[in-house]
């Protein structure tokens, strides 16, 4: 049987591959092969916490009280808006840019609906905006975004391409969690009509999940990442390949080979 995760490489992937940072190689046989790292689950990124306030020295004299903080205005929270399951895309990503059925609308500049082609072939889905997406609207954009375009590369995919070679990124959250902490599953859970919308408009051929809580919200299982990887999930009657998120691969340079051959079996999972 024929290695799954071999992947014959040209010219152009292989300057991919070095921009992302794999070095790629393969065995010569079984008996040569030295077992591989157990992969390692994603670490929990840690919830931001306020810095400790030292009080201020008392003084005898009269001291003028500070002026306080002016609150952030209290958005009411609204019931999502019927028939998500039903819209076409106008109508979903307006109402998405409009949503104020949980409290993470009180504080976004945008909502991060998605970006490519509505009809690609490829689905990439991640997390959930960080704050360069929530000033640009686009999901993926910084370091995160530019090793992503370049993974997307390696296999001949662009997120700015029509057709065989396109893809639609979305994310499983579509506004900023302040302070970057980790969404609830109530917040998964109000977005989550959102995506599955997405999903059955982009009938894509194979959907790539990035990231752990993309894989909460699309596959509905909190196992972690090391051991979903390299199999085949289902969603929607559409192939799920799991890889971690851009930004864990940034911290963890040495995955980039995992994910890697993530990509190679998503690829050869779409080609059936």
């Amino acid at each position: 049987m024929s290695d799954p995760t071999r992947f014959d490489l040209d010219d152009r992937q292989r300057a991919m591959l070095a921009e992302m940072g794999v070095r790629v190689w393969w065995p010569q046989s079984p008996a040569t092969t030295e077992a591989a790292p157990v992969a390692q689950p994603e670490p929990v990124a840690a919830v931001a916490t306020s810095a400790s306030v030292v009080p201020a020295p008392v003084s005898p004299a009269p001291v003028a009280r500070p002026a306080l903080a002016t609150p952030v205005p209290a958005v009411p929270i609204k019931p999502l808006a019927e028939g998500v399951d039903r819209m076409d895309w106008a109508a979903l990503q307006e109402t998405a840019a409009a949503c104020q059925a949980c409290d993470l609308c009180a504080q976004r500049k945008k909502s991060v609906f998605g970006v490519g082609d509505p009809q690609a072939p490829w689905m990439v889905i991640g997390e959930a905006p960080g704050e360069e997406e929530d000033q640009a609207g686009e999901p993926f954009v910084g370091q995160s975004g530019q090793l992503l375009d370049n993974m997307l590369k390696a296999v001949g995919l662009s997120r700015k391409a029509q057709g065989e070679g396109g893809v639609y990124i979305a994310n499983a959250i579509k506004c900023r969690l302040p302070g970057n902490h980790n969404p609830t599953p109530q917040e998964l859970a109000t977005c989550a009509p959102y995506l599955a919308r997405q999903v059955a408009l982009v009938q894509p051929k194979i959907i790539l999940l990035m990231g752990r809580f993309a894989v909460q919200s699309v596959l509905q299982t909190t196992e972690p990442i090391g051991k979903l990887r390299g199999q085949v999930h289902s969603h929607q009657g559409v192939p799920v390949v799991v890889t971690y998120h851009p930004a864990y691969l940034l911290r963890n340079p040495a995955d980039k080979a995992k994910a890697w051959a993530d990509l190679v079996l998503a690829l050869k999972t779409a080609q059936g």
